[in-house]
């Protein structure tokens, strides 16, 4: 896939900024707080996933206005370099919090922006994903569902559907809870929301183990490279139900913890509860990593994502970059710039000099602006 235009429209600090990308390497640089990674966000929300960044997406619109647009021409060369026309508008509720996401394509509505997903595949490494590594599980579910979401739809109608079921059960379990001892849960009706969290997070495992079978062992040649073969890394999928993976494990699951989730007021097992474990030469890498190794480790678990999706999709999705060169030490600098051939890069930094011998073209901002 390659980007060939990109407009966008009142997003964040990028007011009316157009631009003409390299179709090998673009640089974008500035000092900090000028847009760069405003800029990298824009593209990849031409994906369809939601922001890699945390908060609200009505922070996505400029200040004081109510609607943003990202606009992007994009080739795909698998079908003889057919030019498409994808289109992202985030539009804010009368009270300004909160917004909504619809998508175009070639001017036709495909409803919400997240159904142009698998169209403009890409792949983003920001700062952010390094705490992934150490934060909470939700970061690390969160990653694998911006990847599986782009390559298969029916794995987000899917947790849609899980993530509808969980909220009901959820507010029902919270209620009772509140109102206990004298009132119990209905056992019916928690098996009803049992049956369908059983059926469609059988579907989400089924997802998850498949790539993920494919990705840990990709990302762990990846690391295998960048350090020279020097460390070893293991990533392993920790599932959260005890039970095993099918429907009818999962009804097994659900009904062992229940006596728990109504003490708790949640749901306490499920595909929502998955998680993984990185270890570097058999130690907790959220224990023991360095910053530099964390950083290679997330470099390592992008690289093989980008190689996941192509060996999937047969495309080659675009890499986004955000400050990915700070922190890491010559030897490993060279291995990622030299591995950079044969796709569309954007990368961002403060210092271009960094890319001069590239080839690539640079981008300036300056307050949200592209300077001439």
């Amino acid at each position: 896939m390659k980007l060939l235009t990109l407009q966008l429209e009142q997003f964040r600090n990028l007011g009316a900024v157009t631009i003409e990308p390299d179709y090998s390497l673009t640089v974008i640089s500035g000092l900090n707080g000028q847009g760069k990674t405003n800029l990298l966000e824009s593209i990849w929300m031409l994906s369809g996933a939601k922001s890699f960044r945390a908060g609200r997406e009505c922070e996505l619109v400029q200040r004081g206005e109510s609607w943003c647009r990202i606009t992007g021409t994009v080739e795909n060369e698998q079908i003889g370099g057919t030019a498409d026309t994808l289109q992202i508008t985030v539009k804010l509720d009368t009270t300004g919090k909160r917004g909504s996401r619809t998508g175009k394509k070639n001017n036709v509505d495909w409803g919400r922006a997240g159904n142009l997903a698998g169209q403009f595949p890409c792949v983003i490494f920001a700062p952010e994903h390094i705490q992934m590594l150490n934060g909470a599980p939700e970061g690390r579910r969160r990653f694998i569902d911006g990847a599986l979401g782009q390559l298969y739809p029916g794995y987000l109608e899917a947790r849609r559907r899980y993530d509808r079921s969980l909220l009901q059960k959820n507010t029902y379990l919270k209620n009772c809870r509140m109102e206990m001892p004298s009132v119990h849960p209905d056992g019916m009706l928690l098996d009803s929301f049992d049956e369908q969290l059983a059926t469609t997070g059988a579907e989400i495992i089924r997802y998850r183990q498949e790539y993920l079978k494919m990705l840990c062992e990709d990302t762990a040649n990846q690391y295998a490279g960048i350090s020279m073969q020097k460390e070893k890394l293991q990533l392993r999928y920790l599932p959260g139900v005890p039970e095993g993976a099918d429907i009818q494990a999962l009804r097994e699951s659900f009904r062992l913890a229940r006596s728990v989730d109504e003490r708790a007021g949640f749901c306490t097992v499920g595909p929502h509860r998955d998680d993984i474990e990185f270890l570097l030469d058999g130690y907790e890498a959220k224990t023991w990593a360095s910053q530099g190794q964390r950083r290679s480790i997330v470099l390592s678990l992008k690289s093989a994502e980008l190689s996941c999706i192509n060996r999937i999709t047969g495309l080659c999705p675009v890499l986004l970059l955000d400050d990915v060169l700070s922190e890491l030490d010559d030897t490993r600098q060279d291995y990622l710039l030299n591995r950079m051939e044969g796709k569309q890069v954007f990368i961002t930094g403060c210092n271009p000099a960094l890319f001069s011998g590239t080839g690539g073209k640079i981008i300036r901002l300056e307050n949200g602006t592209v300077c001439p």
